[in-house]
Order: C-alpha cells, then sequence, then structure tokens
C-alpha cells in the first residue's frame, strides 16, 4: 500500500470509544456489528482501500498482488504459483474470493444472522446448481435425497437400498432429537441411534451400517464434509464422530428446500464472498459505527505504570483511546509490546493450500454453479485430505459470460504436499493445453465489452485450463486476553460455522452477558437508513 502524508489522513472526532476494530474482515465485521447493536460505541478502520481484508473478493490482478505481496507482516500466504504472466482478460472482470471455496448452508446459523441483522438486505444470493464426488476417475452425482437417489443411475439397486435404508435411519434419529421423544421399540416408531455408536468414529458407524466403500465415501466426505482421511483413525489428524457427522447431515437435509429459490442446500453470495463483511459493516454503520479506510494501527498503547492496553496510535499520529481493541490477523504485534499483560499475537495452528482457475467450459453440461469433491485417495493412494472444488459462473457476477471460476482448497500440515492435492485435482478436471498467443489475443476484448470464452475443440472431454494460481494460506487463531483480540484467518472448512462459533466467543469474553446480535437487530427503517449510514 502506497505511504500517505500525514496531512492526507481524516481527523477522527470523538477520539475514544467503547471498541476499536481494525481490519473489515468476516469476524471482526461481525463484531463491529454485534457490539454496535449492543449499545457500545464502534470506530472500525482498515489500512486496505477496500472492506474484507482476507476475507475479500478481489478483481484478478488485485487478488494476485494482495496474496503476492511481502509488504504485510507477517505475511500470511506463501508458495504462490500461477500457470502464465498473462491475465485472461478482461481480468478485471473476474472476482476472486480470497476464502474460496466457501458456501453457505441454507439453514445454518450465517444465514439466520444475517436475516436478524438486516444484512440480508445488503446481500442477495444464488443457489449451487450441483453437487458432485469424484470416484474411479469419474465425477458422480451427489444422492443427497430420496429422489436423487432414485434418479442416481451410477447407483446399483442394492447401493440404493443400503443408502435409503440409512437415510432413513438417520432422518428418524433427527427428528426425534429435535423433538425430544426417546424411542425404545414398535414398528411404527421411529428409531435412535444408540449413544455408544454415536460416540464412536463415524467411518466405523458406517461399516456397522454395512455401506460400501463408494457410499461411505459419499456420507463421509461429501455431506458429512469430513477434511482428512478418516479410516486409519490412529493416524488421522481429525477423527469425525457419528455424533458430528449427524449433526452435519442433519444441516444438510434441513438447508435443502428452506428458501423456494434454491435448488440445493448451499447458496452463494452475488458479486463473491467479500459482500458479506461488507453486509454487515452497513448494519454496523446504521447503528452509529464510525467507518474510515486507509488508516492503519501502527502502534499500541500502554498504560505507563499496568502496562495495560489503553489505546491505539493511527498512521495520521493521532492516538485514539477504547476499553476494547480487535486486530487483523495479519497485525504484528510490535515486539516490545508481546510480552506485556493484555496484548497478545495470533497462533499459528496450520495451513490450506488453495488454487484458482479459469476455465471456458462447465465441469457439468446444464449446470452453472457446482461442488466437487475429491475424497482423500481418490486422486492417489497417498491422498491423506479431502480437495473440496467450487465452480461458479457469470449468475453469481463473478466473471464474464461464458467463463467459469473454479476455486479449489484442501487442509495440510506440509505446503509442498497441499500444493501437489491441488495441483492433481486440476490435471484431473481440465485439459491443460495452452492455447497458441495470437489465439488467446484474438478471444481478448476491452473490459466492459462482451466477452466470448474460447470454444471447446470436438472430442474434449475437459474444459480448458486458461488460467491458474496455487497457493498456501496460514491458519491462525484467534486469541484473545483482557482488552485486545485478535480475528481468526479464514479456515479451511466450506462453510463459515467455525469462524462463526469463535466470534461469538471472542464478544462474549469482551462483553459478558451481552447477547451477540439478538432477534429483531434490524432497523426498522433499514432501508432508508443504509444508503445514509453505510460505510463509506
Amino acid at each position: 500500500m502506497a505511504e500517505i502524508p500525514t496531512s492526507d489522513y481524516p481527523t477522527i472526532d470523538p477520539t475514544s470509544f467503547d471498541l476499536i476494530v481494525s481490519g473489515t474482515g468476516l469476524s471482526a465485521s461481525l463484531l463491529a456489528a454485534a457490539a454496535s447493536v449492543a449499545g457500545k460505541s464502534v470506530l472500525h478502520i482498515d489500512p486496505n482501500s477496500f472492506y474484507g481484508s482476507h476475507f475479500s473478493s478481489l478483481p484478478l490482478p488485485s487478488f494476485l498482488s494482495y496474496i503476492s505481496s511481502a509488504s504485510s507482516s507477517p505475511n500470511l500466504y506463501s508458495d504462490v504459483e500461477t500457470s502464465s504472466e498473462s491475465l485472461p482478460e478482461p481480468s478485471r472482470s473476474f472476482l476472486v474470493d480470497l476464502v474460496g471455496p466457501r458456501l453457505l448452508y441454507c439453514s445454518d446459523e450465517t444465514v439466520d444472522l444475517l436475516l436478524r441483522s438486516g444484512a440480508s438486505h445488503h446481500v442477495e444470493f444464488k443457489s449451487v446448481d450441483s453437487s458432485l464426488v469424484y470416484w474411479d476417475g469419474k465425477l458422480c452425482s451427489v444422492p443427497d435425497s430420496r429422489q436423487a437417489i432414485f434418479k442416481d443411475k451410477s447407483l446399483g439397486l442394492a447401493e440404493k437400498s443400503q443408502m435409503m435404508k440409512f437415510f432413513k435411519l438417520v432422518q428418524s434419529h433427527i427428528a426425534l432429537t429435535r423433538s425430544g421423544t426417546t424411542v425404545e421399540s414398535g414398528e411404527e416408531a421411529g428409531v435412535m441411534i444408540p449413544e455408544e455408536d454415536l460416540e464412536m468414529p463415524f467411518v466405523e458407524f458406517l461399516k456397522k451400517q454395512r455401506l460400501p466403500p463408494k457410499i461411505r465415501a459419499l456420507v463421509l466426505y461429501a455431506i458429512a464434509m469430513a477434511d482428512y482421511e478418516q479410516d486409519n483413525g490412529d493416524s488421522c489428524k481429525m477423527v469425525v464422530s457419528t455424533r458430528e457427522g449427524i449433526e452435519t447431515i442433519s444441516l444438510y437435509t434441513s438447508s435443502i428446500g428452506r428458501f423456494a429459490n434454491a435448488i440445493g442446500a448451499f447458496i452463494y453470495p452475488m458479486y463473491g464472498h467479500g459482500e458479506l463483511p461488507q453486509a454487515f459493516c452497513r448494519c454496523a454503520a446504521v447503528k452509529g459505527a464510525l467507518y474510515v479506510l486507509r488508516m492503519p494501527v501502527i502502534d499500541i498503547l500502554t498504560d505507563m505504570e499496568s502496562n495495560k492496553y489503553i489505546g491505539v496510535r493511527l498512521a495520521s499520529g493521532q492516538e485514539i483511546f477504547s476499553s476494547q481493541l480487535v486486530l487483523d490477523p495479519s497485525y504484528e504485534i510490535p515486539a516490545s509490546l508481546s510480552p506485556r499483560e493484555n496484548i497478545v499475537s495470533s497462533n499459528l495452528s496450520s495451513y490450506v493450500a488453495r488454487g484458482v482457475c479459469i476455465t471456458n467450459r462447465s465441469l457439468e453440461l446444464n449446470s452453472a454453479n457446482i461442488l466437487l469433491v475429491f475424497p482423500p485417495k481418490s486422486l492417489h493412494q497417498e491422498q491423506l485430505t479431502a480437495v473440496r472444488a467450487l465452480q461458479i459462473s457469470a449468475n453469481v457476477a463473478v466473471c464474464p459470460s461464458g467463463f467459469f471460476i473454479v476455486h479449489l482448497s484442501t487442509p495440510c500440515e506440509d505446503a509442498a504436499l497441499g500444493k501437489e492435492y491441488i495441483t492433481s485435482a486440476m490435471k484431473a478436471l481440465f485439459n491443460s493445453r495452452e492455447l497458441p498467443a495470437e489465439s488467446v489475443e484474438a478471444q481478448t476484448k476491452e473490459e466492459g465489452e462482451s466477452v466470448e470464452a474460447p470454444t471447446q475443440e470436438e472430442g474434449e472431454t475437459k474444459p480448458t485450463l486458461l488460467w491458474s494460481c496455487a497457493f498456501v494460506q496460514e491458519l491462525r487463531e484467534a486469541s484473545y486476553d483482557g482488552a485486545a483480540s485478535i480475528c481468526p484467518m479464514p479456515d479451511a472448512n466450506l462453510d463459515f460455522r467455525n469462524i462463526l462459533s469463535t466470534t461469538r466467543k471472542l464478544f462474549q469474553n469482551m462483553y459478558p452477558g451481552e447477547e451477540f446480535i439478538p432477534q429483531n437487530s434490524a432497523p426498522d427503517n433499514i432501508d432508508d437508513d443504509a444508503d445514509e449510514g453505510s460505510p463509506e
């Protein structure tokens, strides 16, 4: 970021707030909104010229510059590798999520927060058309309902019967759990899964139900969304219990049909996930929060006697004071302050390898937005984590018509291994032949004009990979100690449940007894106020 003369920074008035939030990522924006709803005075600043921080959706050139920049310290992105220095044109018409692949379940709490806070007035969604799984070198549909199981031509009659029986058991358990009813027996009665089965590894429960390997993989990785290979329990980093698996299946199945215009369980925000933090910022602004972009925090102020936090010094030189401070995970605590009470740093937990591809054809005919899962060992026998991919299209306004963006990710302990999984998934999905330079140039038009993607040659079975990028992101945990909090980085999950849970805990630590964005938080005149009080 170019250095701005001190005189060009705005003067902030007042100079004392209940809460200062630096960074406009999703967690930070939720905290600002929740504090504003609770009646706290909030100053929300960001060193960048855009909203969203590490949860942003950026034009392709800006995205590449952001993850490649070494100016941020600590540098949270590394091992950036692109297929070509030449970007597809018009390059600024491609909006790329920093958090991809990412979706919202129709029934998850993030959607509920959007509705009850009024943030849903500022963002629109499209549904995901199709869910696929990569199995035996082919893309197969995920049969996630009775109707889908019945229509699935890749399943034999015996497999369909086994899967229907399993889902009937799960749905019975979910229904009885919600009603608080316990049923022991009875021909017409439902059945609950025994407590001892709920505590066992989910993969063992699936084996107990005599489900074959393919159906186990479908349930574990494409519906229950397990990240790590579950068959080797002793070496598995994160074993999914039956209880956890059933909870995710419950969320998945309850999401199907919640909204009339959503085809399946998942939705994606128009213009990318960067719209979500901005929507919550608008809600905070309506409640009185003050927003200033291009305003870095350059120092943290502490009391001379107690060494406790009292405020921040901004790049403008102005000192602003507050009772609580929330920092972006990219902010590096000065070494001189680290040992002091109430000043904490975020901890590196692991990594996530991510990939971005631009293609000229959908992975599946007549589907625009597609979720795809590569179960462990589906790419090669050494693959220990699931790779998720999300294809998004022009109908969510992230790319020109005729093009598609595919996001990929996998959790990893080793950057090289994570990128290897991402690259293997790319090779499985795309024809990577390079278009001649003159062909690319001929199909490039000025930004703002109608653009058509290169056509697929006859006989090709895979979309053409026009451009790709692979990189590694650090996973830094949230931290809280007294008056200072640090927000989490985007995690390796498909949804925002863990980030939301962490954010709620941070808020409860900051303001014990206050409800985190309660029901009916949205103002009655939000449509009128939003234009006046929305962030700059």
